[in-house]
């Protein structure tokens, strides 16, 4: 990015063409700037062309590099226009969404709040109505994608469809399972019908159409004990398999899948503008309604959080609630993103990753797979690794603790 940023402006083309990719190329910059900050904290902020002195850079605070990274996004959104030049292309819409992120992620809450609306208003985006589908070959580019990562057979692909199929190597947990409320918004603990036994009957919707489980069909077989060796599990978003499509007897091995990769999309715009007010305490009815969009996805249809009627315990949350609410949300996020790698970033932020990755997890029997362990005052960041400080002295001291 910074050496297109450095060369391009000396390169003979039309304005437009030349301010729209020097606009994209800060939108880039942003999004590969708060992953480093996101994960590691400080890092060296680099504007320019890589030359050899940059290898004796130390890292820059975290808070200066977040400044970089709205600036970055400011201005391109200033230049980008609402529609996509070609699918895939960064919008402003993309640049409102990152910045909303990236606010939440830093606790500015105001200010996700704010970016957050700026997409909503829009109305440019809008949720697809089938939550299963939404992550199929055929819908792809749909009204709900604010920008994800073009892949194209056999050019650029990756290998999600062999990794759900058969190796599983980001296999569900027992947890999410247990995670998912009842289709009348209980939760499996205090449900009058959870069957455990049928633990896949009655749930939110989203289960059948985001997991696969023992007892289920899958590419047209029943899954047994055996067929996925990891936890017994596995997900169905990223894939073309299902229970039985058209894609079943198509295999697809190491990269040959070309699904795209979803970043940005408009159900996390709309939960990060409720969670925002929520921590703000500025709860009203466009918290409900953000909530409840989701929920409401025509394939989803969960019962809509109200704050009229407590003989509904389950989806009753008063507005003076904020706990309540909080909560809501929290596990709204994670059922509605639940495979989509962002659940992690969450309990990070959140600071309950002490809690919820700390200890056994359990395969979809109970069966202990193994203990994890989070250190609270190491872990929260990862560790600069061994290869950068060798390459780097000034990039010490580490994260603490590492």
């Amino acid at each position: 990015c910074n050496i297109y940023l450095a060369k391009v402006p000396n390169i003979t083309m039309a304005e437009a063409k030349r301010n729209r990719g020097i606009a994209e190329a800060k939108f880039l910059r942003a999004l590969y700037y708060s992953l480093l900050v996101n994960y590691y904290g400080d890092a060296p902020l680099i504007l320019d062309p890589p030359v050899k002195e940059h290898n004796t850079l130390p890292r820059t605070p975290k808070e200066q590099v977040f400044i970089q990274i709205i600036k970055d996004l400011d201005e391109a959104a200033a230049v980008l226009s609402e529609t996509a030049s070609q699918p895939g292309r960064v919008t402003k819409g993309a640049c409102y969404a990152l910045k909303a992120r990236q606010y939440l992620y830093h606790n500015k809450f105001a200010e996700a709040a704010a970016a957050a609306k700026q997409v909503m208003d829009m109305k440019k985006y809008s949720l697809f109505p089938d939550y299963r589908t939404l992550f199929m070959p055929e819908n792809e580019n749909n009204a709900e994608v604010i920008f994800d990562v073009q892949y194209l057979f056999p050019n650029y692909c990756h290998s999600f469809d062999l990794i759900r199929r058969q190796f599983d190597t980001a296999a569900p947990l027992r947890d999410l399972v247990d995670a998912y409320l009842m289709a009348d918004g209980s939760d499996i603990k205090t449900s009058k019908t959870y069957d455990p036994a049928k633990y896949w009957e009655n749930r939110d919707p989203r289960f059948r159409m985001t997991l696969v489980w023992p007892g289920s069909t899958y590419r047209g077989a029943l899954v047994t004990d055996r067929t996925f060796a990891q936890t017994g599990l596995t997900f169905k978003k990223y894939s073309i398999y299902d229970e039985n499509n058209s894609y079943n007897s198509l295999i697809k091995n190491a990269s040959q899948s070309d699904i795209n990769y979803i970043v940005l999309r408009y159900a996390d715009v709309l939960l990060t503008y409720a969670e925002a007010k929520i921590e703000l305490n500025q709860i009203d009815e466009s918290v409900y309604e953000a909530i409840n969009m989701v929920r409401n996805r025509p394939t989803v249809k969960m019962p809509l959080i109200q704050h009229s009627d407590p003989s509904d315990a389950a989806n009753y949350a008063a507005m003076t609630d904020q706990a309540r609410l909080r909560e809501i949300l929290r596990l709204e996020r994670r059922i509605e993103f639940a495979g989509e790698g962002f659940y992690y970033m969450d309990i990070l932020r959140w600071r309950t990753a002490e809690k919820v990755n700390n200890g056994p997890i359990y395969t979809h029997n109970y069966t202990e797979k193994l203990v994890r362990k989070f250190n609270k005052d190491r872990d929260y960041l990862w560790p600069i690794p061994a290869y950068e400080l060798q390459e780097n002295a000034a990039l010490e001291p580490n994260n603490p603790n590492w």
